[in-house]
């Protein structure tokens, strides 16, 4: 008989390690607890009738699904209900979600469920967040923060029962889901050195790339296999383990301009941060379409977007030379 250490032991020797309260474990059982119900909601969406469309539109001008809607009220329910949030910025929010503004800690940027394309199709999902804390040392003026300034950040996929968190200087770790639906076996991940590297995006828009980074692509695509999953969350999952890069470029030469996105489509807080956290503290690093890290990256609007350039340190650092040269 094998007995696995539960993600609630294995934080709870971390806080008490560091000295820490136990306000952060408090916080991630609320984002466990929301995880959970998106993944039951998720496998039996098909039976209940809550894969398709939901008949809204949300703040980017995307279709909303019914399944979008679900995350999002679960979500903002445990939250809330933690008390240990002073707000929550949400891909599905057009404003910033007030919750425990006099006796919070913490604040929580997340996309309940990256990858919504592939719900029709039962195939994964991520529920994606990055969390930083309150200054503790004086006011506290509830600005938003940059990628560096998180505590940590980390994604669920769904429904493959599996956990990935990054810690502020302490590692991204990975976890499964047991038999009793308690995430278990915590695993220190690094990005491997240069073997079977994958490249990771959407080779159907490679022509509406900028045209440096199209180069770049041809002269190096061929080294490496290529994987796309249509989510975020599910494909940086994959290059954890198996190293490379994932790329979601800016959109600048399409063919009808007004779907050009010059600043990139990803969501810096919630999306491009979340990444480049558990990046940083895996061996990696990411960076956006100028070649500046993303961590770096002052938010001025809650659902600023970014570029993303996100992976194996080498190949990251050899793509950011051809994005930051004139």
């Amino acid at each position: 008989m094998r007995f696995e250490q539960t993600f609630t032991n294995f934080l709870l020797h971390h806080q008490e390690e560091h000295n820490r309260t136990y306000n952060f474990l408090i916080l991630m059982d609320a984002l466990f607890s929301a995880a959970k119900h998106i993944e039951h909601y998720y496998l039996t969406g098909a039976l209940q009738g809550n894969l398709g469309l939901a008949d809204t539109v949300n703040v980017h001008g995307e279709d909303v699904l019914r399944m979008d809607q679900i995350a999002e009220e679960i979500t903002n329910h445990y939250l809330r209900t933690s008390g240990r949030v002073i707000y929550a910025i949400s891909e599905e929010s057009d404003e910033i979600v007030q919750m425990n503004k006099e006796n919070g800690r913490y604040f929580v940027y997340f996309d309940p469920l990256d990858g919504s394309s592939n719900v029709p199709h039962s195939l994964p999902v991520g529920f994606m967040f990055g969390i930083a804390k309150r200054n503790l040392e004086g006011v506290e003026d509830e600005h938003l923060r940059a990628g560096k300034d998180y505590v940590a950040s980390g994604m669920f996929v769904i429904p493959t029962g599996t956990f990935t968190l990054a810690l502020k200087d302490a590692g991204t770790w990975r976890f499964h889901m047991d038999e009793t639906m308690e995430f278990v076996r915590p695993t220190r991940v690094f990005f491997p050195e240069e073997a079977e590297w994958e490249l990771s995006f959407n080779s159907a828009n490679r022509y509406t790339f900028a045209e440096k980074v199209q180069n770049w692509i041809q002269k190096n695509e061929r080294k490496y296999a290529f994987r796309y999953l249509g989510s975020l969350a599910a494909d940086f999952h994959r290059l954890l383990s198996t190293g490379g890069m994932f790329m979601y470029p800016a959109i600048v030469n399409h063919p009808d301009p007004r779907k050009n996105r010059p600043e990139g489509k990803l969501r810096l807080m919630y999306e491009a941060a979340v990444v480049a956290f558990m990046c940083q503290e895996a061996g990696g690093a990411a960076v956006d379409e100028m070649g500046r890290p993303i961590l770096d990256i002052q938010p001025n609007d809650p659902h600023q977007r970014s570029a993303l350039y996100a992976g194996s340190k080498p190949l990251v650092d050899d793509i950011a030379r051809v994005l930051s040269s004139g």
